[in-house]
């Protein structure tokens, strides 16, 4: 409960919205400790890839502090040795060719080739974390591009995704390339992605991590269908990536907002890194649903900003309410 619409949304941002402080300094300590185990397993098992530890990487929305509550994954790029490797790229996916010195690579690829097969490789990630004596009776399996590790001490799960990092090409561009779920490999570089949110952040006075944290929230409530988590925090940074005036107050911000989702969501959404192009593959029945709901947020929070200066807290709190639901704060 609360008397001004700040006080609300400051409940609302500590107990619904932003992680417990606690919650993500444990996260961190395990996926350091869980790193520290990955790069023994060299060591342990001789049939064990060489790593290139120096560009390991934590990726995903937790490292770039945009994830909302919960904590569920966390995601992290252990990268391998390519022993003198090389790929080549096709329209539809990459191989990787493994130099014939490379043996621990070699008995990962298909069937009487050199092209290696990354389900093999995550696998193989898969096979070593359930050889480590504290692992031992935690859930590990394989999804997609990663080994997922699921600790029943903790709310989330690990995320690991094998990769391996590229020489510069005549551009001087570098990449990282992970497994793309049907056995070849696609580029990636998390880089680009943690660079400029923490650019436009820190344009803005460090107030859009709070604003793509709220809108999160916003986009999984069951109003409308969802956009992916991706494409939501990349509208928002769009919408930023040329202003230096976030409030430091979101609910100032939320009109603006959602009604640039509103404005925009039928557009292409360009993938910053370049490489995926268009991130926006929502079908246009759902940009549709998308659309209206926005707006009729963006006619709410408007007229919740109305109230606000008129002095009207109750009112314009229970504004945000229709916004936000239930779990938003009472006024009281």
């Amino acid at each position: 409960m609360a008397t001004t619409v700040t006080a609300a949304f400051n409940e609302f941002l500590k107990d619904k919205v932003n992680l417990d402080s606690n919650k993500v300094s444990t996260a961190r300590s395990s996926r350091n400790s869980l790193i520290d185990e990955i790069h023994k397993l060299p060591s342990k098992d001789s049939s064990f890839p060489d790593l290139y530890s120096d560009k390991d990487i934590n990726f995903g929305s937790f490292e770039r502090k945009t994830k909302k509550r919960p904590l569920d994954d966390i995601d992290m790029m252990i990268c391998l040795n390519a022993k003198g490797s090389t790929y080549y790229e096709y329209s539809d996916r990459i191989e990787i060719t493994v130099n014939p010195d490379a043996k621990n690579l070699k008995a990962l690829c298909n069937l009487s080739t050199d092209t290696l097969n990354s389900v093999k490789v995550v696998n193989k990630f898969v096979s070593g974390l359930s050889n480590v004596p504290m692992y031992k009776k935690a859930e590990i399996n394989r999804r997609q591009e990663a080994a997922v590790l699921n600790l029943t001490s903790y709310d989330w799960n690990y995320d690991i995704v094998p990769c391996f990092f590229t020489t510069e090409n005549i551009l001087g561009k570098s990449y990282y390339l992970i497994p793309d779920g049907s056995g070849n490999w696609k580029k990636t570089d998390p880089r680009i992605d943690r660079k400029r949110t923490s650019d436009i952040n820190q344009k803005n006075n460090g107030n859009v991590l709070n604003v793509i944290r709220i809108m999160k929230y916003w986009n999984k409530r069951p109003t409308m269908p969802s956009m992916s988590s991706y494409l939501i925090e990349n509208m928002i940074l769009n919408h930023y990536e040329y202003k230096t005036d976030a409030s430091q107050y979101v609910d100032v911000n939320l009109p603006e907002v959602f009604l640039y989702i509103s404005n925009n969501i039928h557009y292409s959404v360009n993938d910053p890194k370049g490489i995926q192009g268009n991130i926006n593959t929502l079908s246009y029945e759902d940009r549709i649903k998308i659309q209206n709901r926005a707006n009729l947020d963006y006619q709410r929070s408007y007229e919740a900003r109305r109230l606000e200066d008129e002095n009207k807290h109750k009112e314009s709190i229970n504004k945000w309410r229709e916004i936000f639901g239930p779990e938003f704060p009472t006024y009281g």
